[in-house]
């Protein structure tokens, strides 16, 4: 109301100014006393107001003016250089100024790279599949270990695999991309990877120095190994795209207890929707083009075997413990100081001295956690108890040919610790009885030491290690036994000789040259 008003009074006042001026033919000034108002605004509502040249003040010189040659020189060199980084080499220089101006300068100077255009790719059924792990961080409640996905997408269809895993190691790595394969039901003709060092040692793109071992996995399943150059998403867009395509639908809101309830969730949104929607890019369902297009062009997987088990060696530690994946799991007592073999799937750990299984435990997925088996808390108290003189805890079976040989043993130069270890050695792969008989016969012959211990075992005897079975925690398996094999059948293959009566001729072909 009150602008209303306000609008009201100066449309009068601008009508008696116009009256008085064209109507009675006052003055500027006679109009502004009669009114009292100023004879500027008079003026200016007869439009008779003078008009001021602004003139715009003299540029001022930037505190940068004697700075940018060289900031220039600064550029041409490192065309990365930030903003802090300028200031910090300007100040020996006696600049005093902050680093917003460097920023407004370097904006405007700074040398633009050219645009790369990128060409739309077309794949062949069957051609192509790309892979790449994606981290999701510490999501499982409970559990210290981040958490990775491997996705699969086969760059015609589009059609994915996903699995999230709690490792990025070789043996994790070659397993999830085994069952990748096998849901597929084929390979492709070539894989592309980013460099992850499972697949990559050294190197990127056409330089890049492949793991020999991923290779030798890649040719028994019979496809072609290729490596993405260094920062180059764009050259395996087909499962750049899932990724976030992941991220954006799958993992927001999610809930899940453990990694098998995650998988779980996860095999069900891939193959209800994921693989089921219409490709925003293809306009296809991906299952669709996948199962009566591509799958039939797939590779089949050879059935050559590999070996996709975590496999490294360690040393036993005093308290009997191997360390293994941030955890330590315990082994026979008797073993201290011997190095053994851990081979690890996702479901177990199970420990190897030369052929012999020592030890076998659930895999821990959780960090600085010590695994024990009672038995061998057991057997480590059985073996505590020690005489000063007696046998070291491993070597207690040997009796008293093992007493009397460490007796002999004191009294030389050798090494007790290295004969101990070796003996202990021996006596788990061949037993206390064996081991205990070739050491009573190398003391027969005047001498010590496990070398003569194992040559008398191995060479001499010939006697073979014996072995616990491998189980492979699956009852089908595990229960597969096979006699002897029946030879005689091969007898039928061979023809039998021809007798000669003594008054036969000899056949040419029977006779010396």
């Amino acid at each position: 109301m009150a602008a209303d008003n306000f609008t009201d009074r100066q449309s009068a006042l601008m009508a008696e100014v116009m009256r008085l001026a064209f109507m009675e033919g006052l003055s500027a000034r006679a109009i502004a006393r009669r009114l009292n108002i100023s004879r500027n605004t008079v003026r200016r509502m007869l439009g008779r107001a003078p008009k001021r040249e602004l003139k715009a003040p003299p540029p001022r010189e930037s505190m940068l003016a004697q700075y940018e040659k060289q900031i220039r020189e600064w550029l041409d060199e490192t065309p990365e250089l930030k903003a802090p980084a300028v200031v910090e080499r300007l100040r020996p220089l006696g600049y005093t100024g902050g680093v917003t101006i460097v920023r407004d300068l370097l904006r405007r100077i700074r040398p633009r790279s050219l645009r790369t255009p990128y060409l739309t790719l077309d794949f062949a059924p069957g051609a192509e599949m790309q892979v790449d792990w994606a981290d999701f961080g510490f999501a499982i409640p409970g559990c210290p270990r981040r958490v990775s996905a491997l996705v699969m997408a086969l760059c015609y269809s589009r059609y994915l695999y996903l699995e999230f895993t709690l490792s990025q190691t070789f043996g994790t790595f070659v397993r999830a991309l085994e069952r990748g394969l096998h849901m597929f039901g084929g390979t492709t003709h070539v894989d592309v990877f980013d460099n992850m060092r499972t697949v990559v040692t050294s190197g990127a793109g056409a330089n890049a120095v492949f793991n020999r071992k991923f290779l030798a996995y890649a040719q028994s399943r019979g496809f072609a190994v290729r490596a993405c150059n260094a920062a180059s998403g764009h050259e395996k867009g087909r499962v750049e795209r899932p990724i976030g395509f992941v991220r954006e639908r799958f993992w927001p809101g999610r809930r899940f207890s453990s990694l098998l309830d995650l998988n779980r969730q996860a095999a069900t949104w891939r193959d209800d929707f994921a693989n089921n929607r219409i490709h925003e890019a293809t306009g296809k369902v991906p299952a669709l083009v996948f199962k009566h297009e591509e799958q039939r062009l797939l590779k089949p997987i050879p059935d050559t075997p590999f070996e996709t088990d975590d496999i490294e060696s360690a040393g036993v530690t005093k308290r009997f413990r191997v360390r293994f994946d941030r955890n330590t799991y315990s082994v026979p007592p008797r073993l201290v100081g011997q190095t053994v073999v851990v081979r690890a799937n996702d479901d177990a750990v199970a420990f190897y001295l030369g052929p012999k299984q020592v030890a076998w435990h659930h895999r821990c997925w959780d960090v600085q956690k010590d695994k024990e088996d009672p038995a061998h808390r057991k057997r480590a108290l059985e073996l505590k108890p020690r005489a000063a003189g007696a046998l070291p805890p491993g070597l207690v079976g040997l009796g008293e040919v093992g007493a009397e040989y460490f007796r002999v043993l004191r009294a030389t130069t050798r090494s007790l610790h290295r004969d101990t270890v070796r003996l202990t050695f021996l006596c788990e792969l061949f037993g206390d009885e064996h081991t205990a008989s070739a050491i009573s016969e190398v003391m027969r012959t005047g001498h010590v030491g496990a070398e003569y211990v194992e040559y008398v075992l191995r060479h001499k005897r010939k006697l073979r290690p014996t072995m616990v079975p491998v189980r492979l925690g699956r009852p089908e398996l595990d229960g597969l036994s096979f006699g002897e094999p029946d030879l005689s059948v091969y007898d039928d293959l061979v023809p039998p000789r021809k007798t000669l009566d003594p008054g036969d001729p000899p056949d040419s072909e029977e006779m010396d040259p």
